[in-house]
């Protein structure tokens, strides 16, 4: 229990995020469907070099997103739009075109991404509770 008497930091209820927050979260978003799109364009173009910068790309964004906002949700926001943008874009279209193909890239590059998003996810600061005195009765 902490010394202000309200308990553990799970007890206690959630909280919407503030303004500035959920415009910085919403640009975190929009910023992972444009790093997804424009990986998804990189990606096959300069193979094997055009996929490592995507991927790279991806994984900073990501990360940064987290260690901007201070949170894991900093790394989700970018991740969903990441997902939605290149989910998006592997959906053919009724003319018969599509922008991924069926090479081992394009599924590298897939797969990968979302290993790197859990991964970024994972290794993102989560919210600590303040920190304390390591002495007993502070």
């Amino acid at each position: 229990m902490s010394g202000d008497g309200r308990g553990s930091m799970l007890a206690q209820p959630l909280r919407p995020p503030s303004a500035g927050r959920a415009f910085g979260l919403f640009g975190l978003f929009v910023l992972g469907a444009v790093v997804g799109l424009a990986g998804s364009l990189i990606q096959d173009a300069w193979f094997p070099g055009g996929l490592l910068l995507a991927l790279a790309g991806a994984a900073g964004t990501f990360l940064g997103g987290a260690y901007a906002i201070g949170a894991r949700s900093g790394a989700v926001a970018p991740v969903i739009g990441w997902v939605v943008a290149v989910i998006l874009l592997t959906a053919s279209r009724p003319e018969g075109d599509f922008l991924f193909g069926a090479g081992g890239a394009s599924y590298f590059f897939l797969l990968g991404g979302m290993a790197i998003a859990v991964i970024c996810a994972t290794l993102a600061p989560g919210r600590q509770p303040p920190a304390r005195s390591g002495r007993l009765g502070n």
